[in-house]
């Protein structure tokens, strides 16, 4: 009927947009609002100058989330570990800060502003690089580029099993199996060859394969279950979500709420956080991101082996068809 092809014209009109829109809208925005939320950062040393610079951290509202510590020792171990980003040392010749541009270089510079503005005029307040980003990717420009391509090699491996009909325990093993070569050929370009990420081959070739399983086994997951038009909506999710939500440019507290917590729940955000503590943090403060990345491989391949067990019921003949003769 003529209606139909005119009804899918104003679709496709309407559709396109909003489909930009909502891209613009989730890569834009949390770009357009940077700044400090929560974000953890330590003070070292004792009262009454910790708690005078405490208060001026404070004044912030809720920008900062601050740790107190003894001395830098202590200050030093806690940003190896990942719990705060950077850390002011209060010393007798004047304030040292502490900072982690491998955790990141945006935050990194914040604290590098944000104290060097406090200090009296004229003064220089020393900067010790605690875990510093590598020589080849000061910025982390190359580690923030990374999650992209993942994503979308997740997408792909889940889109090309729906596609060519796979189904239960080859579909698993075929997404097993593309995650697994897609990790070792990540790791060999990023850490072999660029020499943008410096922690333990296996490890990194582990996580990356990690993550891209887990995008893959979800849309493959969601197809299994609605259809085919589940890969749609795994690649929004992993794509025009988890990718902008990640934080991995930045940081997740540097994220507008509830950017930020939603991009740590999701397999870009916690595969990007957990590259870095495998990369440069000896694997610290890893649990909630391989935890997270677990679930939804879990979720995702129970999905496609369940969608695998779906079987088309038998057609039974009504009573009195007569049964097809035989050839022959």
């Amino acid at each position: 009927m003529p209606a139909t092809p005119n009804r899918r014209m104003v679709a496709v009109v309407l559709l396109i947009p909003v489909v930009v829109t909502i891209a613009l809208w989730a890569f834009v925005w949390p770009a357009a609002r940077i700044a400090p939320r929560h974000l953890p950062v330590g003070i070292a040393g004792s009262a009454p100058a910790a708690d005078r610079l405490q208060h001026q951290f404070e004044r912030h509202g809720d920008a900062f989330e601050v740790h107190r510590y003894g001395g830098e020792a202590a200050a030093r171990t806690a940003i190896e570990n990942r719990v705060v980003y950077g850390a002011v040392v209060i010393a007798p010749k004047g304030p040292h800060l502490l900072t982690a541009s491998a955790a990141s270089p945006v935050v990194a510079q914040l604290l590098r502003d944000a104290v060097t503005a406090q200090a009296p005029t004229g003064s220089q307040v020393p900067v010790t690089d605690v875990v510093a980003a590598p020589a080849r990717d000061p910025r982390g420009s190359a580690l923030g580029a990374s999650i992209l391509p993942l994503a979308i090699a997740g997408v792909a491996g889940g889109s090309a099993v729906t596609m060519l009909k796979l189904r239960g325990g080859r579909a698993a093993a075929a997404l097993i199996g593309v995650a697994a070569l897609v990790g070792m050929a990540a790791t060999a370009l990023t850490d072999s060859w660029l020499g943008v990420v410096t922690g333990n081959w296996w490890a990194e070739a582990g996580v990356l394969g990690l993550t891209v399983l887990a995008i893959g086994a979800t849309v493959a997951g969601f197809a299994a279950l609605i259809g085919p038009s589940g890969v749609g909506l795994g690649a929004l999710v992993m794509v025009l979500l988890g990718n902008p939500f990640s934080g991995v440019t930045s940081a997740p507290e540097l994220l507008p709420r509830p950017a930020g917590t939603i991009g740590q729940l999701l397999p870009p955000g916690a595969g990007g956080s957990l590259l870095r503590s495998v990369a440069f943090f000896d694997g610290s403060a890893a649990g909630g991101a391989v935890l997270t990345l677990t679930v939804w491989v879990a979720l995702g391949l129970t999905a496609v082996l369940a969608g695998g067990r779906r079987r088309t019921p038998a057609v039974t003949p009504a009573p009195g068809t007569p049964e097809p003769a035989l050839v022959g």
